[in-house]
């Protein structure tokens, strides 16, 4: 209410689009075994997520840095795959949504 409908949905629309390259830049750091810089991408997928509401995505994304920092692979694995997909069904279903409101 505070930025008005037209900025907040500018607000939302960057923060979707961080969302999108911050998805893609931590599955780079995994395949590239860059982990720190793996969970500085995670960490702020959770900041962002928590600040556009996608909970979901937050709690998984924070599983992430979790498996980072106790060094499990394969629950890094699993756990990345998982955010992964949730990111992207998130994504595609709220821009789905913006294209049937234009």
């Amino acid at each position: 209410m505070q930025l008005g409908e037209t900025s907040a949905e500018d607000v939302v629309c960057r923060a979707l689009e961080e969302l999108a390259a911050r998805l893609s830049h931590t599955e780079r750091c995994y395949r590239e075994l860059r982990f720190d810089d793996m969970r500085k991408s995670a960490r702020s997928l959770i900041a962002i997520s928590e600040q556009i509401g996608m909970q979901l995505l937050a709690d998984v994304a924070r599983d992430v840095t979790s498996c980072i920092d106790s060094g499990d692979g394969t629950a890094l694995s699993a756990t990345l795959a998982r955010l992964l997909r949730i990111g992207e069904s998130s994504l595609s279903e709220i821009w789905d949504v913006q294209d049937l409101s234009i």
